[in-house]
């Protein structure tokens, strides 16, 4: 496939830490990570150049330690570190692959990772090497979907990809309700205004603002990842 059949150049792709346990309880499934690789590598073979922003709650989620009575920043903090546990274990999977990676984190941990500066970050790309963008922002009370919004705006991306494990947005959870409809296309302040639970409200206000537009798509099917960035329709997407 040609460059110029590519529906975007430079891509944000967001993946949550519970699409790398697979049908495990907790922690990280090595062929689920395989997997993701090998749909990667398609991706950067097109010519797409792409960064990685991976969450933490198959290993530990700070909503969840607030909620059990620990401070809440310092439970943030360790979904960071728990995020960088995971952009390790990628970019492993990825080199494997036969891709150039790195992983910038906002915490610095200089023996793993390196810094994250977004010019730097931004070369890395140009070069055509997969960046994993680590420790959220690295500030407390930001998720991770904040943090792809964010890194997505500053470098430049023109689209925002969110993997998951339903098939696009739906008016109620389709898990529970058989009945629920799926949309092909929404808008941002309908995504805010309905609470559809795609992303939360600061990362989807930081799309809108700066007209960055949303793809929710289900990546355990195969190939989705690059039939979305050749235009095909493949999921819900999200603009203005």
């Amino acid at each position: 496939m040609s460059e110029g059949q590519n529906a975007y150049k430079r891509v944000m792709l967001k993946l949550s830490g519970e699409a790398l346990m697979g049908d495990r309880g907790y922690g990280i499934d090595t062929k689920v990570v395989s997997d993701l690789a090998s749909q990667i590598k398609t991706v950067v073979d097109a010519g797409i150049q792409i960064g990685v922003t991976v969450g933490g709650g198959n290993i530990f989620r700070g909503m969840a330690g607030a909620a059990e009575g620990m401070d809440r920043s310092q439970a943030d903090y360790m979904g960071m570190l728990a995020t960088c546990m995971n952009a390790l274990a990628l970019q492993d999977a990825f080199e494997h692959a036969g891709m150039e990676c790195r992983v910038m984190s906002a915490i610095e941990m200089r023996q793993v990772a390196e810094p994250y500066i977004r010019r730097r970050a931004i070369r890395h790309l140009e070069k055509g090497r997969v960046v994993i963008f680590a420790a959220g922002t690295g500030n407390p009370y930001f998720t991770t979907d904040t943090t792809a919004a964010l890194r997505a705006c500053e470098i430049g991306a023109e689209c925002l990809m969110k993997a998951t494990k339903v098939d696009g947005i739906y008016d109620s959870d389709p898990r529970k309700n058989p009945d629920a409809k799926r949309f092909s296309h929404v808008t941002y302040k309908q995504v805010i205004a309905e609470d559809l639970q795609v992303m939360d409200t600061t990362a989807t206000s930081l799309c809108m603002d700066n007209d960055l537009p949303m793809l929710v798509f289900d990546i355990r099917e195969p190939g989705n990842i690059i039939r979305a960035l050749r235009g095909e329709s493949v999921g819900t997407t999200v603009t203005k």
